[in-house]
C-alpha cells in the first residue's frame, strides 16, 4: 500500500513502497525481520514491512544529533519552527480522507473516528504552532548587581513511543511539542499500525525539504518493541523519551531512564471509573457510559471500564444499558452504520475473550456479548460483542486489570464514602467519569477520586491546550497545553554581570 502525495505540495517526496521505513530522512528497507499489517475487519494481509534493528536505530540517532546541531535548525527563531507546523497541518488537511481510510484499514477502527483522528492531528500541530510562536522566556529577579533570565533550549534527539490504538493522533501529540521545542526526533510506532505513521514522516519529510531544513530531524522506525524500543531507549544520544503504552514496558523504560538520568513521560494503563449517581439524568447518563467503553471497541486508555451506579438506580440503569449495548451496531469500520468496530488484531480479540473467560471463573455474570459475533460477515475479522459484566467484588482480576477491550464490569455503590473507596481501589488513576445533576457532589468527587482526568456529564473530550496525564501506575508527567512544549526543553539560567568594578573576591 503506498501513500499518495498531498496535491499542494511542490517539492515530491521520496518514493516508498510499503517494505521501507524512514532513517534520519532516507527511505530505505530496514535491516530488522519482516513486520506484517493485517487489516483487522478481514484478516488480509496489507503490507509486510522490513522493519528496522538496533542498527538503524543507532544510525538514526546519529545522524538525528548531527540535523539539530546544524545552525539551520538550531538556530531557527520560535517562529520558524511555528511555519513548519503550520504546514504540516495543512498537509494533513489535504490528505485528510487518504490517511482516515489507511488508518481504518490498519486499525479497524470506524472511518468516522478515523477522520476525528487526523482532524486532531493537524489541530495539534497548530495549537503547538501558535504556542511556541507565543511563549515567552522570563527576566528573574536579581539577587545582586547583575541581570538574570531563564532560558529554555532543546533537549537535541528525542524519542516517542506509541501504541497502536490511535497511531496519527498519538503521533501529533508528540511530534509536535519536540519539533517546536527545537529537536530532532526518532518515532517509533506499534509493529501493528506503523502505516499512518509512516504516511505522517513522509509528509514532515517532504515539508522539511520544502524548508530548506534538516532532512534528518525525522525517522520512522517500526519494529518489535523488545529490540527498537529497547535500543532507542537505551542510545547514548536520546536524551529524553515519550512513551505511551502499558505499565509494565513503562517501569522497563523509567528504569533505563534512571541509568542515564533521562526524563521520561510517561502515559500508561487504566481502569477508570464512570460514576452514575442516584439524581443523574438516565438518558444522559446512558449515553455517556455507552461511548465511554465501547466507543473505539474499548481500546482506549481513558474508557470508562469500571461503571458504579448508587445502589437505588443499579438494577434500573443495568437493565436499560444492557438493552442498548445488545443494539449496538457490529461491523467493519468501513461501514457508515458499524457503531463498534474489529479489535486491532486476532491476538488482541483472543486475550479480551481470555479476560472474559477469566471474569466467568471469578464468578461473574455475562449480561450481554461475552463472545465473538456469528455469522459469516465476522467469520475472518478480530470482532467480539459489546460485554457486559456484574456480579463480581472490586477487588476481583477483571475489576482491577486493563483489558483493553469492549468489556464493561459494573458495580453498586451505597453512598459517598462508598464509592471513593472503591473507585480508589486501583492500582491506576488516569480518568473518571461523573454523571450527576449536583454540581456540589461532582466537585468533591472530582477532587477525591484518583484521576489525572475527570468528567463531568460528559466523557473522552479531549483539547490540545489541556494537560493530560495519570496518577499512580498510569504514568509520570504530562503531555498538551503549552508546558508540553516545555518538557522537550532544558532550562538554562543566565547571569549578566552589570557593575564596572571587579568581583570583591578578587581584590
Amino acid at each position: 500500500m503506498t501513500v499518495e502525495e498531498p496535491a499542494q505540495q511542490r517539492v515530491p517526496a521520496p518514493e516508498s513502497t510499503p517494505d521501507e521505513i524512514l532513517v534520519a530522512g532516507e527511505w530505505r528497507r530496514g535491516s530488522g525481520d519482516p513486520v506484517e499489517i493485517t487489516d483487522p475487519a478481514t484478516g488480509r494481509t496489507l503490507a509486510v514491512l522490513a522493519g528496522a534493528d538496533a542498527g538503524d536505530v543507532d544510525e538514526a540517532a546519529r545522524r538525528a544529533a548531527r540535523a539539530a546541531a546544524e545552525p539551520a535548525w538550531r538556530a531557527l527563531p520560535a517562529h520558524g519552527r511555528a511555519r513548519l507546523l503550520h504546514r504540516i497541518a495543512e498537509a494533513l488537511d489535504t490528505g485528510a480522507e487518504r490517511l482516515a481510510r489507511l488508518q481504518t484499514a490498519e486499525t479497524g477502527k470506524t472511518l468516522t473516528e478515523t477522520r476525528a483522528l487526523v482532524a486532531s492531528a493537524a489541530a495539534t500541530f497548530r495549537y503547538t504552532a501558535a504556542a511556541v510562536e507565543t511563549a515567552e522566556e522570563a527576566l528573574t529577579p536579581a539577587r545582586g548587581d547583575c541581570l538574570t533570565m531563564s532560558r529554555y533550549e532543546p533537549i537535541g534527539v528525542v524519542g516517542a513511543i506509541n501504541p497502536w490504538n490511535s497511531p496519527l493522533a498519538s503521533d501529533a501529540q508528540k511530534l509536535a511539542p519536540a519539533l517546536a521545542a527545537g529537536n530532532a526526533v526518532l518515532l517509533k510506532p506499534a509493529a501493528w499500525t506503523p502505516l499512518g505513521s509512516l504516511a505522517l514522516g513522509r509528509l514532515i519529510a517532504r515539508t522539511l525539504t520544502e524548508l530548506r531544513l534538516p532532512e534528518g530531524l525525522l525517522s520512522v522506525l517500526p519494529g518489535p518493541g523488545r529490540v527498537v524500543g529497547d535500543a532507542l531507549v537505551r542510545h547514548p544520544q536520546v536524551g529524553r523519551i515519550s512513551f505511551t503504552g502499558g505499565t509494565r514496558t513503562g517501569r522497563a523504560i523509567a528504569h533505563a531512564a534512571a541509568e542515564k538520568l533521562m526524563p521520561v513521560s510517561l502515559e500508561l494503563g487504566g481502569k477508570s471509573p464512570t460514576v452514575v449517581l442516584a439524581d443523574a439524568d438516565l438518558e444522559q447518563a446512558l449515553a455517556g457510559v455507552l461511548f465511554g467503553i465501547f466507543s473505539s471497541t474499548g481500546q482506549s486508555c481513558v474508557a470508562g471500564s469500571r461503571l458504579f451506579v448508587a445502589r437505588e438506580r443499579y438494577q434500573e440503569f443495568l437493565t436499560a444499558l444492557v438493552g442498548r449495548a445488545r443494539k449496538l451496531r457490529i461491523g467493519p469500520g468501513t461501514d457508515p452504520s458499524t457503531q463498534v468496530a474489529p479489535l486491532v488484531h486476532h491476538a488482541h480479540r483472543d486475550a479480551v475473550a481470555a479476560y472474559v473467560d477469566l471474569a466467568r471463573a471469578e464468578g461473574a455474570r455475562v449480561l450481554c456479548g461475552g463472545t465473538a459475533p456469528d455469522g459469516d460477515a465476522y467469520r475472518d475479522g478480530a470482532y467480539y460483542l459489546p460485554t457486559v459484566l456484574d456480579g463480581l467484588p472490586n477487588s476481583a482480576r477483571t475489576c482491577q486489570e486493563e483489558i483493553f477491550g469492549p468489556v464493561l464490569v459494573a458495580l453498586p455503590f451505597d453512598d459517598e464514602d462508598d464509592l471513593v473507596r472503591q473507585a480508589n481501589d486501583s492500582v491506576y488513576g488516569l480518568a473518571c467519569g461523573i454523571w450527576t445533576r449536583d454540581h456540589r457532589a461532582a466537585w468533591r468527587l472530582a477532587r477525591r477520586i484518583d484521576a489525572g482526568t475527570v468528567w463531568i456529564n460528559t466523557y473522552k473530550q479531549f483539547s490540545a491546550s489541556t494537560p493530560f496525564g495519570g496518577m499512580k501506575d498510569s504514568g509520570l508527567g504530562r503531555e498538551k497545553g503549552r508546558d508540553g512544549i516545555r518538557a522537550y526543553q532544558r532550562q538554562k539560567s543566565l547571569y549578566w554581570g552589570l557593575s564596572d568594578a571587579p568581583l570583591p573576591w578578587a581584590q
